[in-house]
């Protein structure tokens, strides 16, 4: 019988020539028990090009420009001019040589320029590669190199460091497109070593000029290499596909029926994580398949609440140190309180709680002492906030209390990792017994616990633990080009995380 990794490598090409997972993979991923898949949305081109048609006129895309050192109010692009932005890049990268198949990498701060690159990758069957220089010293050069990266997308601040001498492998590609322009120097050092330079413009006008007809991927198809790091050697290459992109973002769908509160096209997300992670990357691919709005931080985590302040969203999600500086914050403005404020504060507090842990949903637990004291907090958040959620860590029991009383609106944690397409477990809202928990594994996953003798870890003992295994339909596909690191972590369908 063969290994996974061997499966996984018989599918490196489809019957369409592009990257694909093999049939002997996909039949693992048809147990019995998942919920059946009842929607057209197969793919991530269906998610943006299916939003584009409903909700064409919707505000997809925000961004505050900054102009002589000042940032102003969010501008907007609907889902109709990001779509023919993104015809019209996919058109130029097929013009400048790009087939299916293709990696496409994508470097620099969220922005409505990383995602048009992405949906364009998306139209044509390339491959996304997000790129960042988090992992250290030349781990750009070394995914650039490893991924075998032909064309890249740039943001302006960042085109020096792809051209610096530790960057060896930029003599593969062949152009850069910066997200706004590119000076003369740049420009220079990439006609020394053979690379073409657009700015965003130019690109856009070459794909005007030049148009092509979208080409889109199957579900089988490879949709996106990100890289992760592990707890030692280079950057891993996590593969995932349309397919499980796709059904991961139909998994939040039917999730997020149990809010009492449907997220609607009139939501807002606030991106500030890196879209070269996972967790904001599946954010937004669920906004969009809403129609709904996500808006860009300026750039600065320093000022996000002045960006909280200006976009006004309706969800946030987070790691728990953004959420413990809001903590931190909201503990400094009660010090500065009169005592007895503070006391008023401190017993309507404990009255919300108090019904809150007897069941009633935090909006129903006491309205008089979110009139009184907690509508201030819900301002500090933008005043529309309706879904708060943390990962990436474990956020302390106590800051989610208070978050959950004091916010006005639901709370929760998530477990995930890039290899399951992030929301592997979501907590439950208004659920106080899950306080300090994860939650529940998500519509398409299978957990266990494994056993760890020499850890002592047993998950039939007293105090249940075990190394955490996921399976399911929102799983990746192998580390690109490492097949003894692919059966390391899959044994029978299932990943053992390490965790």
């Amino acid at each position: 019988m063969k290994s996974f990794a061997a499966k996984v490598e018989d599918g490196v090409k489809g019957e369409d020539g592009r990257p694909s997972v093999g049939p002997v993979y996909r039949n693992l991923l048809s147990e019995k028990g998942f919920p059946p898949r009842l929607s057209d949305i197969t793919t991530t081109w269906d998610i943006f090009s299916k939003s584009v048609d409903k909700f064409p006129n919707n505000k997809m895309l925000g961004w505050r420009p900054i102009v002589d050192e000042k940032v102003g109010p969010y501008i907007w692009k609907t889902y109709k001019e990001v779509y023919e932005e993104v015809l019209q890049i996919g058109s130029a990268l097929r013009a400048a040589g790009a087939e299916p198949g293709c990696r496409v990498g994508i470097y620099g701060a969220n922005c409505p320029q990383w995602i048009i690159a992405m949906e364009a990758c998306a139209a044509h069957a390339l491959i996304s590669v997000p790129l960042y220089d988090t992992l250290g010293a030349g781990a750009v050069d070394y995914i650039v190199n490893h991924a075998e990266i032909d064309f890249v997308f740039v943001q302006n601040t960042k085109i020096k460091r792809l051209f610096e001498p530790d960057c060896k492998s930029a003599k593969r590609l062949k152009a850069v497109v910066s997200f706004t322009n590119v000076s003369e120097e740049h420009s220079h050092k990439a006609s020394e070593i053979g690379v073409k330079a657009y700015s965003w413009l130019d690109f856009l006008l070459m794909g005007r000029e030049k148009p092509e007809e979208t080409n889109p991927p199957k579900p089988s198809n490879v949709c996106t290499i990100m890289y992760t790091s592990g707890t030692s050697g280079e950057p891993k290459g996590v593969v995932l596909t349309h397919e499980a992109a796709a059904t991961c973002v139909i998994g939040i769908d039917l999730c997020m029926d149990q809010f009492e509160d449907k997220m609607t096209p009139d939501d807002v997300y606030i991106s500030f994580l890196p879209l070269a992670h996972i967790l904001d990357r599946a954010n937004e691919e669920y906004f969009f398949r809403n129609g709904a709005s996500v808006g860009y931080y300026h750039g600065d985590l320093n000022a996000l609440h002045d960006d909280i302040q200006e976009l006004k969203p309706t969800f946030i999600a987070g790691v728990p140190r953004v959420f413990e500086r809001i903590y931190e914050g909201i503990q400094k403005a009660l010090q500065e309180l009169n005592p007895r404020r503070r006391i008023i504060f401190y017993a309507l507090y404990k009255y919300k709680l108090a019904w809150m842990n007897r069941g009633y949903s935090h909006s129903k637990a006491s309205p008089m002492a979110d009139f009184l004291a907690f509508r201030k907090i819900r301002n500090q958040l933008g005043g529309r906030l309706r879904l708060l959620v943390s990962g990436g860590a474990p956020l302390s029991p106590e800051i989610e209390e208070f978050l959950r009383v004091t916010s006005c609106c639901f709370v929760i944690q998530g477990y995930g990792l890039t290899e399951t397409l992030g929301g592997t477990t979501l907590g439950y809202p208004d659920e106080m017994c899950m306080l300090g928990t994860v939650g529940l594994p998500a519509v398409y996953n299978e957990i266990r616990l494994e056993e760890v003798p020499e850890m002592g870890y047993d998950p039939l003992g007293e105090n249940p633990a075990g190394e955490i295994c996921i399976r399911g339909k929102c799983l990746f596909s192998g580390y690109y080009k490492n097949p003894e690191l692919t059966n390391e972590v899959m044994k029978d369908g299932w990943f053992h995380t390490g965790d």
